[in-house]
């Protein structure tokens, strides 16, 4: 497949090496000259210098034989100009657009075939909205990602000193068999695909996967109170936190929101109904200390500023809020927070990846999602009936070291799979990989499972 990304940003860099490390003949096009040689010396990829709103750049390219056309830049504009100019120089090409401004959204229409004719737009303000309710909906998680429509949840729990599983082998949890699987483990900036023998350690981050009807199990092992959330105070009010602030009116959890900014206050308070609008800095101590900080079950810092996020999520902590959730736009920043006493970090970049990805791997994959950063990846696959792993227990199946299977989804059964487990065609599966693993699982799955 060529795919053209434009931008080589946060975005376009990390969708580019994710492609280029599967083999895929990526072209990516960017005016900056320091984000074209980021890209040279760091990617085995194409690269051209100029604006990808230029016809002539476009067909250098190589626009009319592509197949996909991924527009990531910073600005929504240039991306829908993209998009329209690759309808014109190639009409079978697929087009994804990043696109925030809330403006464009609500006008659906234009989209359209009879307009722009984009095939999928990329809001990662949304992504991020879905991602904090779920955080907040699961009490000790720093990371809850969704599959099969909500019924099988993964989940990344951070193991403290006080964790009971400390030392514990993977093997030893048999009471908990056919309830929920650890699919991976992040531990320091490594991530291991586990086997029965592995323990676990203090300060890992362990990803398990488990029914969403089932989660109580996961609250008794990891010593969870399942009372909810009641208060959050938010600090932001850009897009995101205005979306957020907007869910959360709708519901009967106490909400406060804080911004610097006056006119965007005014504007929020005329709006919202239940949640509190505060006209102030969220990094003023005195001020969290008056909005009672301390009896608040999640901070949430959204921000436009990564290091404004950070200090105000560590204030938050110290002043006693029970979580915190930050919003961190670099991405190499992710694999450290949780070494500073971050509970939870949320990315628009990585939001981003992950829908671009799903989309790109089209075939029978229905999700895919990065762990950490990009280490590993939880990918959801439809099994064919004449893939070679089907009617054959897991035990015996030829997987490549580095991948396992976490769930198997059949019509309305959820199967946490053991060592006898069975595959059958029409089977959803859940399967956990190695960054570096992707390509062997890519070369199995593509003749048995239409992996693309």
């Amino acid at each position: 497949m060529k795919i053209i990304i434009v931008g080589a940003g946060e975005v376009g860099f990390h969708i580019a090496s994710r492609l280029s490390n599967e083999n895929q003949d990526v072209v990516l096009i960017d005016k900056d000259p320091q984000k074209i040689k980021r890209i040279t010396e760091n990617l085995d990829v194409q690269t051209l210098l100029g604006s990808g709103t230029s016809p002539r750049i476009l067909k250098d390219s190589g626009i009319e034989d592509a197949d996909m056309l991924v527009a990531a830049t910073d600005s929504d504009e240039a991306n829908l100009i993209s998009c329209l100019l690759a309808r014109n120089l190639n009409k079978y090409i697929v087009k994804i657009a990043r696109v925030r401004n809330k403006e464009y959204l609500e006008e659906k229409n234009l989209f359209g075939q009879e307009h722009l004719g984009i095939d999928r737009i990329i809001n990662p303000q949304s992504v991020m909205v879905k991602t904090i309710i779920n955080l907040m909906k699961v009490p000790g998680a720093s990371e809850v990602i969704d599959f099969s429509g909500g019924r099988v949840k993964l989940i990344g729990f951070a193991i403290t000193k006080n964790s009971p599983l400390i030392g514990r082998q993977l093997l030893s949890f048999k009471e908990l068999e056919g309830k929920l699987l650890v699919g991976a483990i992040a531990r320091g900036d490594q991530v291991i695909i586990p086997t029965g023998s592995d323990k676990i350690k203090l300060d890992d981050l362990v990803y398990i996967v488990a029914r969403n009807n089932e989660l109580n199990h996961i609250f008794e092992l990891f010593n969870i109170g399942e009372e909810g959330f009641r208060r959050v105070i938010i600090v932001g009010a850009g897009q995101t936190g205005a979306v957020l602030s907007d869910e959360l009116d709708k519901t009967k959890i106490s909400a406060k929101i804080i911004e610097k900014d006056t006119e965007i206050c005014s504007h929020l308070a005329a709006k919202l109904q239940r949640v509190i609008v505060i006209n102030g800095d969220g990094t003023d101590r005195s001020l969290l200390q008056e909005e009672n900080i301390k009896d608040a079950d999640f901070m949430v810092a959204i921000t436009g500023d990564d290091e404004s996020n950070v200090l105000i999520s560590l204030l938050a902590k110290k002043l006693g809020v029970k979580r915190t959730i930050t919003r961190v736009g670099k991405l190499s920043y992710v694999p450290i927070l949780s070494d500073i006493g971050i509970d939870s970090v949320i990315s628009p970049r990585l939001s981003a990846v992950r829908a671009i990805l799903q989309y790109i791997r089209h075939g029978k994959i229905i999700t895919v999602a990065p762990l950490m950063g990009e280490q590993a990846e939880a990918i959801e696959a439809e099994a064919l009936e004449t893939s070679d792993i089907v009617n054959v227990p897991l035990s015996k199946l030829k997987f490549p070291k580095g991948a396992i299977v976490g769930a198997i989804v059949r019509g309305e059964e959820i199967i946490i799979p053991r060592g006898d487990s069975i595959i059958i065609p029409k089977d959803r599966l859940i399967i956990f990989a190695l960054d570096q693993i992707v390509p062997k699982l890519e070369k199995l799955l593509t003749v048995k499972l239409e992996y693309f």
